[in-house]
């Protein structure tokens, strides 16, 4: 087997090819678009190049035909936050082939410990948390945007590779069009009629305006999770541009409480009912789908994340969120399910919201981390 670091565009299309050889015949799978994968490993796109920096590579078998990939990365701003200096990795994909995952692992571990690195994460993304996240466990049903999927075999070459579970991720579902629990309704009323609270949709015209609001709220409520980095307003502006295709306004809630932002949750269409079948092109045949699709209607959506400031997160804010989100979905008769993800374990109120709703589960991812 040789390993071959992505260095031209042949090399970069051998690295997107991998995943259909993996998913061949798989049903559920819904390949991401190549565009968004790229964007990873564009300086010019992914702004953690300003902070950090990628590699990737491809494995390939004795007769030159490619059974693998990895990438693996430094985040500048958060390695050095835990007891040991940790990387990551992520991007994985291999035939059903220990040897084989062994030695694309054994790649991203060299490569780290030449920077520096004592430990690496994974599989994980050169990014946000939202996209690209997490070893797919339990639940193996076809995935929303950004949502990663992957066979049940991985877990093993995770497990033998020495890779030990730092976290869960779980993701629930909501059926739409079943009321909430009447305990959850009443309070959301009586907050969503309290004086001084207001809740507003996100709007185009004025998003710099909420991507400051959310800024602010996500920064504030989650700064005391550990390992915490504060989110960038040029991320957040690039996260919004890359959803603008799919947005609908009133599905992004803000609540305020005299004026102050105290609340929110971005919630978008899953564009995966959109581009399934494209095989990760968008190309002209691809947009023209694409739109005719959207005309169409999509009836699942994704709770991408949320949050509350400190000092509110106990005054029911998120139901009344959830009730305001209720009366725009529920006319258009479109949605039937709303997936709420990934919430990691260690979030118990976030968690505990998701049991007010009367979610239900729905899957499980873990973040592994191997120390060197």
């Amino acid at each position: 087997m040789q390993i071959l670091p992505v260095s031209d565009n042949q090399l970069k299309k051998e690295f997107l090819k991998v995943p259909h050889l993996i998913y061949a015949g798989d049903e559920n799978w819904i390949c991401p678009l190549e565009q968004d994968v790229e964007k990873t490993f564009n300086p010019q796109k992914n702004p953690f190049f300003k902070h950090g920096k990628c590699t990737r590579w491809i494995l390939q078998d004795d007769q030159g035909k490619t059974i693998g990939r990895i990438a693996a990365f430094v985040n500048d701003k958060k390695a050095f936050q835990y007891d040991q200096p940790t990387g990551g990795m992520g991007f994985f994909e291999c035939v059903n082939d220990e040897k084989a995952a062994f030695t694309l692992f054994d790649t991203a571990r060299d490569w780290l410990i030449g920077q520096g690195m004592k430990a690496m994460d994974g599989p994980i993304n050169f990014g946000e948390n939202d996209t690209f996240w997490g070893l797919l466990v339990e639940g193996f049903t076809p995935p929303s945007y950004g949502m990663n999927y992957n066979p049940s075999y991985y877990q093993a070459f995770f497990d033998n590779y020495g890779f030990k579970t730092e976290y869960q991720q779980i993701t629930n579902h909501l059926a739409v069009r079943k009321p909430f629990p009447e305990r959850f309704t009443k309070i959301a009323n009586w907050v969503a009629n309290k004086p001084g609270y207001t809740f507003e949709s996100f709007s185009r015209k004025n998003a710099e305006k909420y991507v400051s609001d959310l800024m602010e709220i996500y920064n504030d409520g989650w700064k005391d999770f550990e390992n915490f980095v504060p989110i960038k307003k040029e991320t957040l502006l690039a996260s919004f541009k890359q959803m603008e295709a799919i947005m609908d306004e009133k599905l992004i809630w803000f609540a305020y409480v005299n004026g102050e932002p105290a609340s929110f949750v971005v919630i978008i269409p899953d564009a995966n009912q959109l581009i399934k079948g494209f095989d990760g092109k968008l190309g002209l045949l691809e947009k023209i789908k694409f739109v005719y699709r959207r005309w169409k209607g999509i009836n699942r959506m994704r709770a991408i994340v949320m949050g509350t400031k400190t000092a509110y997160q106990k005054h029911g804010l998120e139901s009344a969120l959830f009730i305001k989100l209720k009366e725009y979905v529920l006319p258009m008769e479109q949605y039937d399910e709303l997936e709420l993800s990934w919430v990691g374990d260690f979030n118990d109120k976030m968690l505990s919201i998701h049991e007010a709703t009367g979610a239900t589960f729905g899957k499980r991812h873990l973040t592994l981390r191997k120390l060197f």
